[in-house]
């Protein structure tokens, strides 16, 4: 028979309450008792219920996490990485996909409101307006993108295709391409800005062709565009894209980097797997899910009320802190000199980016570049 709270109370020779206390606010029990409790309920095998516990408590000590897509390679290092920190908080993960559709993610907002403490929206799709909206009915942290009033968590993009594109200008290239991704992205909007400034900048033409979807498939579709455009690199919206642009282009007898440099984004496993192994930018997801969870916890603590109790989400969202870690580019083999010109040195001829500190830093500036 499980052990109760009943034979905890006794072992330790203290009061049932306390022992409560002891799992639902420790801070409130003095140290020695509580490490007295927790010893006696380890040797007896006692598990908190957390059903209970949330009655009392008005904490669910669950955490959902909404994604755009599961199937994309780049999610599984944030959900890792947000688990982990969530379980070190003694929090659980509810994990949904929304398929790349807003309007099944606001349904999941919904769904999820009553049985959790909190929500980590990933990239979503729903516009600002919604997010808001559903912000006002439990605590949200929006995570890859940037909502005003809101806490997020952002990964500096527009640097990241700075740098890449001024990687490209010092290797010869003038006429570029942007692959763009999803309609609405918010990372989407942040690359074709800061690329194109970056183009215009370096004297190049940027072809952005899209908006696209952000697959293996949709870079392959456009390998005839990318051919019959005329450009000589591009930079695709993310490494899937890049890594099906590749395989395309190579069905139509155009070689990676010698006729056409490609560079991605986010740094995939794939992408050093991949012949030519791929230039790209490295996006810092596994900080980005831990700083996340930490920014959400913070942002609970601060709406709910004093002695516990639901949270008072609706119009009181004090935690509006927003983040914005660094990306790098990594410069691999996908990407080389201009046609006809030979590979520069190890210090480009050409405007480009500065070494700086590893990926996911928490920071404004602007980014580096490694060689892997």
């Amino acid at each position: 028979m499980p052990a109760t709270i009943r034979d905890v109370a006794r072992a330790s020779g203290v009061h049932i309450s306390t022992v409560s206390r002891t799992f639902s606010a420790p801070h409130l029990v003095n140290p020695e008792t509580r490490v007295r409790v927790l010893a006696c309920a380890e040797e007896l095998g006692y598990r908190p219920n957390r059903a209970a516990r949330a009655l009392i408590t008005g904490r669910t000590h669950n955490i959902g996490l909404i994604i755009a897509d599961i199937a994309n390679p780049f999610f599984p290092p944030l959900i890792k990485a947000a688990e982990g920190q969530a379980r070190h908080r003694d929090y659980h993960v509810f994990v949904a996909d929304t398929n790349e559709d807003p309007a099944a993610e606001e349904e999941l907002v919904h769904a999820l409101a009553k049985q959790v403490d909190g929500v980590l929206l990933c990239s979503p799709r729903m516009s600002n307006a919604l997010i808001e909206q559903v912000s006002r009915e439990v605590p949200v942290v929006v995570i890859n993108r940037q909502v005003t009033g809101l806490p997020c968590v952002m990964m500096d993009v527009g640097q990241g295709a700075r740098a890449a594109i001024e990687h490209l200008l010092g290797l010869g290239h003038r006429q570029l391409a942007l692959l763009g991704g999803p309609r609405g992205s918010w990372t989407n909007q942040q690359m074709r800005r800061a690329a194109g400034a970056a183009a215009r900048s370096g004297g190049a033409e940027l072809t952005v062709l899209g908006p696209n979807p952000p697959t293996e498939t949709g870079g392959s579709a456009l390998a005839t565009q990318v051919r019959d455009s005329g450009v000589t690199a591009v930079l695709a919206y993310n490494d899937l894209m890049a890594i099906g642009l590749i395989e395309g282009l190579d069905h139509l007898g155009i070689r990676v980097p010698q006729d056409v440099s490609v560079v991605g984004v986010d740094d995939i496993a794939l992408s050093r797997l991949t012949r030519p192994k791929l230039t790209t930018v490295a996006t810092p997801t596994a900080a980005a899910g831990r700083t996340a969870v930490d920014m959400l916890l913070q942002h609970d603590s601060e709406l709910r009320p004093r002695g516990g109790g639901r949270a008072a989400a609706v119009g009181d969202r004090r935690t509006t802190a927003q983040v914005m870690l660094q990306t790098e580019l990594v410069i691999r083999d996908s990407t080389g000199p201009l046609p006809g010109r030979s590979r520069p040195g190890s210090v480009p001829d050409g405007p480009g980016p500065h070494r700086l500190a590893d990926p996911g830093s928490p920071t404004v500036t602007t980014g580096g570049v490694v060689a892997s």
